[in-house]
């Protein structure tokens, strides 16, 4: 209901010419393992980038590549060895050795278009705005199953959503290309740090009476996992760290945002309880089948009757909030693989959920950037333990109703059976897509991602 709220306000602001003069930098950041070759396409595209301005390699891998790599593109080298905070404390560090009045946080794994800064400082003109967020998209989701999915569950949020929070006055920092006021972050005391730090830099802003801008604009692609394992793990760092926003941030700061950003942050911060209501959804239909109780006191076609509508209406208004995607020519479509992963990550969304609870922290480990090989029943284990239990009560079911139940039981009792084996149904040939994935993930793809990529032909796709 909430984002069916959301949609009603859609907007997407006018276009600002980029004012000349402004200082600028873009600041990205390596860690120790990370892939020198990625950083050579990045930087190469950074210089690219038409609008006067200085790129700075925060860089703590001790390894003298990165400084060659960023010297052979115009880059400014600064070492930051063993700065707590990972890629927040970086920047907060590098934001004391700068001296630009705009910084662009743009991740190595982004190729920035030319025309990048052009399309997004002259927001910035506007001296109540503390930061302006663009669209995120990838140059690698056709790559794997696992690439693919999740991807599309980026293209709404970064479309309609990202635009009606736009229209709400929240649009949100997600952590690659976001432009930030240099004033905006010193009023805040620097940019957040944690596992979802872009969110709590983004709720601090807004707490601090900054507005913000969203551009729905494709200006960058990046890159997306491409393996279960590494997919499974960037959602647990994002399930753990958006409860930060929740339950500290949000209600340290309510009395200070707008209805609609309380609103907003708490649904974000919550997301991830989709792990606690998933098995419950899993258990119902076993529970009829093996001992008859009822997850609800109505027949099977009373429920259909109240259900189909719904589900209807929400698949009509997704089809429709469509032509809000940023770029519906790729983007468009009913986006299954998305869905198959999100209902596949539940234990991951549950692990998250009960290691917030205990307060239990893990460390920032930041998202392979190439594939990386991965064991078949260790990433596919839940869903062979649920085709496992489908299976027996298939075989329970007839079983019963061969062998066991009456002629005037079966009669009565038929429509119900049969709709909670429809039910069980659905959660195993969606299962179907994640072990396809985990079998997919013993053997990655060939080659680096960033081998493909044409920094000269990058662009012209806002």
């Amino acid at each position: 209901m909430l984002g069916w709220i959301n949609y009603a306000r859609i907007a997407r602001p006018e276009h600002r010419p980029a004012p000349a003069g402004l200082r600028v930098a873009i600041f990205t950041t390596s860690s120790p393992g990370e892939p020198p070759g990625m950083f050579e396409t990045t930087l190469a595209a950074c210089a690219r980038i038409r609008y006067p301005h200085t790129t700075y390699l925060l860089d703590d891998t001790r390894d003298p590549r990165f400084r060659e790599i960023a010297e052979r593109h115009g880059a400014v080298w600064l070492e930051l060895v063993g700065i707590p905070g990972a890629k927040a404390g970086k920047i907060n560090r590098a934001l004391g050795l700068t001296h630009e009045d705009f910084i662009l946080v743009l991740d190595p794994d982004h190729v920035p278009f030319p025309e990048f800064l052009d399309r997004v400082l002259g927001h910035l003109n506007d001296e109540r705005v503390g930061f302006v967020q663009v669209a995120q998209a990838y140059y690698n989701q056709g790559r794997s199953f696992t690439a693919r999915g999740a991807a599309e569950q980026t293209y709404a949020f970064y479309g309609p959503v990202q635009m009606g929070l736009y229209g709400f006055g929240g649009a949100v920092a997600i952590g690659a290309n976001c432009t930030f006021r240099r004033a905006a972050l010193a009023s805040i005391g620097g940019h957040g740090i944690g596992l979802a730090e872009d969110l709590v830099t983004s709720i601090r802003l807004h707490g601090a009476g900054w507005r913000s801008v969203y551009v729905p604009e494709v200006l960058s692609r990046g890159l997306v996992p491409e393996d279960l394992g590494s997919f499974y793990k960037q959602q647990l760092k994002w399930a753990r760290g958006v409860y930060e926003v929740a339950f500290t941030e949000l209600p340290r700061l309510f009395r200070r945002l707008s209805w609609w950003q309380r609103l907003s942050y708490f649904a974000i911060g919550t997301y991830y309880l989709f792990g606690m209501t998933t098995p419950l959804y899993l258990i119902f239909p076993y529970l009829y089948l093996w001992t008859g109780v009822q997850p609800a006191a109505m027949r099977f076609e009373e429920f259909l009757a109240a259900a189909v509508p719904v589900g209807a209406m929400g698949v009509v208004m997704y089809l429709c909030v469509q032509r809000w995607l940023c770029h519906p020519a790729t983007e468009r479509g009913t986006h299954w693989r998305g869905l198959v992963l999100k209902v596949a990550c539940w234990p991951v969304f549950l692990l998250g959920t009960l290691l917030a609870i205990v307060c239990a922290e893990i460390p920032y480990i930041p998202t392979a950037k190439e594939a990386v090989r991965g064991r078949f029943l260790r990433l596919a284990w839940p869903q062979l333990i649920l085709f496992a239990l489908y299976l027996a009560t298939v075989a329970h079911v007839l079983r019963v109703r061969l062998f066991i139940t009456s002629e005037g039981a079966l009669e009565l009792s038929s429509q119900a059976v049969w709709g909670m084996v429809g039910f069980a149904t659905l959660p195993v040939l969606m299962s179907l897509g994640v072990l396809y994935a985990a079998w997919q993930a013993r053997r990655p793809p060939p080659g680096a991602p960033w081998d493909f990529v044409d920094v000269d032909r990058m662009g012209g796709e806002a």
